[in-house]
């Protein structure tokens, strides 16, 4: 299997460093992701205040180089991760280590990747069935029977 550029990529060598596995034929150059260091809150004392451990991940999708189709589904996603001028930003920040936040902060991108290439299955328009039907008007009628008992009793 050859990546972006034709360079080979064995079944030994998982995640190379230039390229991140987002399926088994998309493969995503790493300069296309922006990872940059923040600092996290949560536990860790005076160390927190101190290292940048949590990450910011930027990924633009109208400039990648994804398949149109994944770009198109991405772009008309209602995600809150994804912003109108189409960059995805992810925060992560549940670990201590940066390489930890990291490792999420590209999983939780190749997972949202990855829903873009499901096709959305076409809907069926369906029409009520005659039995449907009929129990829906009896309900009606039922309702109405005991909403005209309600009114004022002549003697």
């Amino acid at each position: 299997m050859s990546n972006y550029n034709g360079t080979m990529i064995t079944g030994k060598e998982k995640n190379p460093s230039n390229v991140i596995r987002i399926s088994r034929q998309i493969l995503l150059p790493a300069d296309q992701v922006q990872i940059t260091g923040i600092r996290s809150g949560g536990p860790g004392g005076q160390h927190v205040n101190k290292v940048s451990s949590g990450v910011h991940l930027r990924f633009n999708v109208v400039g990648s180089s994804l398949p149109a189709e994944y770009k198109a589904r991405l772009l008309v996603f209602k995600d809150q991760r994804i912003s109108s001028e189409g960059v995805v930003i992810i925060k992560a920040q549940r670990h201590r280590s940066f390489e930890k936040n990291k490792e999420e902060a590209l999983e939780r991108l190749s997972t949202l990747i990855r829903s873009a290439g499901i096709k959305p299955k076409p809907r069926k328009p369906t029409r009520p069935t005659r039995g449907s039907k009929l129990r829906r008007l009896d309900g009606k009628t039922r309702r109405g029977r005991v909403k005209t008992l309600r009114g004022k009793v002549d003697y």
